[in-house]
């Protein structure tokens, strides 16, 4: 169900959410959080579709918000039911005067004594943290993906970093960092001397692996950008190299890899590009900083080296 609210105030959308509530037809009382999504207006149907599926693990409230052109004005959209998982969405498009004060267009609609979440689907603010919407959130996720310069973008979220800052970048890369160190609890237990990183140069999560294998290994390494018309996203391959040889994750098309050894068979992997439901739902398991992404992007860059391009 989608309850437009032409030309409204915060108090009238608040109201409606109570009114819909005491009437059943929405029930707040199991919501664990309220995520709030800033963004622009061409991707918000896709924010919200992936904030609905990943509802359905974390009850929560949604709240859009974003801004136009125009004359001071709100309108609002109240979905629930069908049209918003296991959550409420209430969608607030501000113009004007109405969108100059985002503390103001939040506060009210938040749900009482539970976390907040802050997303920017798209274009991230330069300091996060220091935002209105910053400043109310315990977790501030932005994506790296959707910058034009992949390297400036990893190193203004260096400079920038506070406590609770994440990006779905990082957690894109989860179950390349689970196999990588399942390989290296196996037999034989040798050190890694190097290391070797190539993907896509639209790709931060190649250089954001790179960094944490600088930091976790603290040895050489070397990442590099494949040719556009040889790998145009993401990930290509990770080499680690010891004394008895070289181990090799690789995947030769998008979404399947295979692992080499020396001694043993190939493995071939499932290894697909993460769902952007699939990291909004992971960032969501956890309300506490995430540490390590906060080491990642400032200790792990910091000593990692220029790419190699093959451009």
């Amino acid at each position: 169900m989608i309850i437009e609210l032409p030309d409204t105030t915060v108090s009238q959308v608040a109201k409606h959410l109570v009114k819909m509530r005491e009437e059943g037809g929405a029930v707040a009382l199991g919501r664990v959080l309220t995520l709030v999504i800033s963004a622009r207006e061409s991707v918000v149907e896709e924010a919200i579709e992936a904030a609905n599926d990943a509802s359905r693990e974390h009850p929560m409230r949604v709240i859009v918000l974003t801004e136009r052109d125009g004359d001071a004005r709100l309108d609002a959209q109240i979905r629930v039911g069908g049209d918003a998982g296991a959550s409420e969405v209430v969608v607030l498009r501000a113009q004007g005067d109405a969108a100059s004060n985002e503390e103001s267009l939040l506060t009210g609609l938040l749900l009482p004594d539970a976390p907040v979440v802050a997303w920017w689907p798209d274009d991230a603010p330069e300091e996060p943290s220091a935002t209105p919407l910053g400043r109310i959130a315990q977790r501030r996720i932005t994506d790296a993906a959707t910058a034009k310069d992949v390297r400036a973008q990893i190193e203004s979220l260096g400079r920038s970093h506070a406590p609770g800052d994440t990006d779905l970048a990082w957690t894109r890369l989860t179950h390349w960092r689970e196999q990588l160190a399942a390989v290296l609890d196996q037999p034989p237990f040798e050190d890694v001397t190097a290391a070797e990183v190539r993907g896509a140069a639209s790709s931060p999560s190649t250089a954001l692996l790179a960094a944490w294998l600088q930091l976790a290994l603290d040895v050489p390494v070397r990442w590099a950008y494949e040719k556009r018309e040889e790998w145009d996203h993401g990930i290509k391959s990770v080499r680690l190299s010891r004394a008895s040889g070289d181990i090799l994750l690789e995947r030769p098309v998008p979404g399947d890899a295979v692992l080499t050894q020396p001694g043993q068979p190939h493995h071939d992997l499932h290894l697909p590009r993460r769902t952007l439901r699939e990291c909004l739902a992971e960032e969501l398991r956890r309300l506490d900083p995430d540490v390590l992404y906060g080491r990642v992007i400032t200790e792990g860059w910091e000593k990692l080296g220029p790419p190699e391009t093959g451009e």
